[in-house]
């Protein structure tokens, strides 16, 4: 009972707030008790989705056919319709066909998972490029040295959370990136393995020390799109959300002209490896 008032409400908080206006529109995020995929809102998560949708097909058709198959067997084949068992060991057709069709499956799921991985891994016609820093424990978005735009992400603690802002998954400064553009997004890390993942956008890639790893997303529609740090990275590894405001052109180019003036008055600091900073103590003793 405790946990059904609880979920009523949560479920009413969120529908009050959605209609307030206090969550952003647009937003993409998880919501309690959510069992599917949230809304796509880019072609590789759509096309995820889509391959997600085939699977789930043929599973159920396989699972289906396996139950039946298994209530016949039980039912024409028990003690008391045959006392006499069947002797017969082999039987080649049966296994030709037990063979040859979950080849013919896993080919037919193996085509599209090939072809989506590959449409995920780049894109050759980039608009713009971000580089993607994992520190312990924020990210740094690097716009690259075209637009000179450098900063750190951390998320809002619960104390100063402003209204309409989501525990756990709003942040200081916001990914800003244009809508319907071919974003680039090169991972790497400071420190330890990180996960760069928004699941709506269809994006996930590690970010790991003394290497680049790229992706990329182009978001369909203006709006807020929530993700997280999916690599246990550390003790605040729950405390790494990523928050990224997809504007219209002319918006985007508005807040950058912004951004540099305010992120050149406050450059993010670099912190000092482990390693560095252990060296750097034996050194002072």
């Amino acid at each position: 009972m405790h946990h059904l008032r609880r979920r009523l409400a949560v479920s009413v908080f969120t529908a009050l707030a959605v209609a307030g206006g206090s969550l952003p529109a647009m937003a993409q995020m998880p919501h309690p008790w959510q069992m599917g995929m949230q809304k796509s809102g880019s072609p590789v998560e759509t096309a995820i989705q889509s391959l997600d949708h085939l699977v789930l097909v043929i599973i159920t058709v396989i699972t289906v056919f396996v139950a039946a198959l298994l209530l016949w067997v039980a039912y024409r084949y028990s003690a008391k319709r045959n006392p006499v068992a069947s002797r017969t060991s082999h039987n080649t057709l049966i296994e030709i066909a037990w063979t040859v069709i979950p080849v013919l499956i896993l080919v037919v799921i193996a085509i599209p998972s090939f072809r989506l991985v590959y449409y995920e891994d780049r894109t050759q016609n980039a608009d713009m490029t971000i580089k993607v820093t994992g520190h312990q424990w924020y990210w740094e978005y690097d716009y690259g040295d075209a637009a000179k735009v450098d900063f750190n992400s951390r998320y809002v603690g619960t104390d100063d959370l402003k209204p309409g802002q989501l525990r756990l998954l709003d942040v200081d400064n916001q990914l800003v990136v244009p809508a319907g553009k071919n974003i680039r997004v090169l991972t790497t890390s400071g420190d330890v393995i990180h996960s760069f993942f928004i699941p709506s956008l269809g994006v996930q890639r590690y970010a790991i020390p003394g290497r680049t790893i790229e992706t990329w997303f182009k978001v369909d529609q203006p709006g807020v799109y929530y993700g997280e740090c999916n690599q246990i990275c550390g003790t605040n590894h729950s405390q790494m959300p990523i928050s990224i405001k997809a504007l219209p052109e002319a918006e985007f180019q508005a807040w950058l002209v912004e951004a540099k003036t305010k992120f050149a008055e406050a450059a993010p600091v670099v912190p000092t490896p482990p390693a560095a900073q252990f060296a750097l103590a034996q050194a002072q003793r």
